[in-house]
């Protein structure tokens, strides 16, 4: 990682942390002692995991010299035992305050977070229509999809499989088998199609399906079985030659590690919330890179919330070839540009200092604290 200190000359003490909500939208802003701001767009799991933020994250950032952040990042595992709440609970909140302070400092030296984090490859992201129902028929759900890939450009598009942990039930009967032919009937061979079964499956009733989407060019099968499952997951990706693909619930570095080395999967989907921010995501992807693999992050998501996402897509070398990104059309938010749309199938990765969302001033003052 970037050594802040070169960029830096001076301490940047982190002065306070602060969790908002607005318009049902949950927002993290950290200061300096200097009065220097950051934000970062949380997701909604910080309305239940606040006071983890607040009891034991936040302190133990408060007052330290935000130039650290990478020590402090593997710092706060240990303070006041926080690694006993290891996983979503505790990386998210760390995440939080991570990607607020990498907007600071962003802000502080006038560029775009990712020219912090290393040479920039691209900037445009190529995305993939992630739907995120199992309550639609077959037809409906490749109408819908149909309309949204003519809508946006988008060549890539992921579908609902199974029926979420639900031990080989589908959502609908026979719902899987008709509307993976019908999609790729639909939408042709120049669409992207990948598959979400949501630990659907165990390993010999997944290797059946993903028999079944191989035939009709399925480019992954994402998590086919309970999540924490890794020896069934292994079997597999061994099975198919069908990629695999997996992590986004998981945050524990040496797992990725041991995931990456031993093939359980074959496309690494680490979330940059779950797993504590842009760092610890540079590392996963530094695994996957070394192993030959890409990296895909987990984002079903849409507006300034992929902001994070975007700058890690934008220097990361063994990307994958789209970026998930929720299918539902998004409508402009006014309080905040760039609206994050888009163009011909991709999404700019935001030019400003920071992250690169730049919120109304109005907003601050209509606030709810947690």
């Amino acid at each position: 990682m970037l050594n802040l200190h070169t960029t830096f000359n001076s301490p940047i003490p982190v002065a306070s942390i602060e969790a908002l909500r607005y318009r049902g939208r949950q927002l993290v802003r950290v200061r300096s002692a200097d009065g220097a701001e950051g934000v970062v767009m949380a997701h909604g799991r910080i309305e239940y995991l606040w006071p983890i933020l607040q009891q034991l994250v936040a302190p133990y950032f408060i007052g330290k010299d935000a130039r650290d952040l990478e020590a402090l990042v593997d710092g706060v595992y240990a303070y006041k035992s926080a690694y006993k709440l290891a996983g979503i609970a505790l990386w998210s909140p760390v995440a939080y305050v991570e990607l607020a302070l990498w907007d600071m400092l962003g802000k502080l030296a006038g560029k775009p977070v990712c020219e912090l984090l290393g040479p920039v490859l691209r900037r445009d992201i190529p995305i993939y229509l992630s739907s995120m129902r199992r309550d639609t028929t077959p037809e409906e759900e490749v109408a819908w999809l149909q309309a949204r890939l003519a809508e946006t450009g988008a060549t890539a598009v992921k579908l609902k499989i199974g029926g979420r942990m639900s031990a080989n039930a589908d959502a609908l009967p026979g719902r899987t088998a008709r509307l993976i032919p019908l999609a790729r009937q639909t939408f042709g061979d120049d669409v992207t199609i990948y598959v979400d079964a949501n630990s659907s499956y165990d390993a010999a009733h997944a290797i059946e399906v993903g028999a079944l989407l191989a035939d009709y060019g399925v480019a992954f099968f994402e998590e086919p079985c309970p999540w924490q499952d890794y020896w069934q997951t292994k079997q597999v990706a061994d099975a198919l030659e069908l990629p695999v693909a997996g992590g986004e619930q998981d945050s524990s570095l040496p797992l990725f590690d041991w995931m990456i080395r031993e093939r359980v999967v074959d496309v690494v989907q680490t979330d940059v919330m779950y797993n504590g921010g842009l760092i610890r995501l540079m590392r996963v992807a530094q695994m996957a890179e070394a192993a030959g693999m890409p990296i895909m992050p987990h984002s079903p998501k849409a507006g300034a919330e992929v902001a994070p996402v975007l700058h890690f897509a934008a220097v990361a070398p063994n990307l994958g070839p789209h970026q998930e990104y929720h299918g539902a059309a998004h409508a402009p938010e006014p309080w905040y540009t760039p609206d994050f749309a888009i163009c011909n199938g991709a999404v700019a990765v935001p030019t400003g200092p920071g992250l690169g969302v730049e919120y109304d001033p109005v907003i601050w003052n209509q606030m709810e604290c947690f």
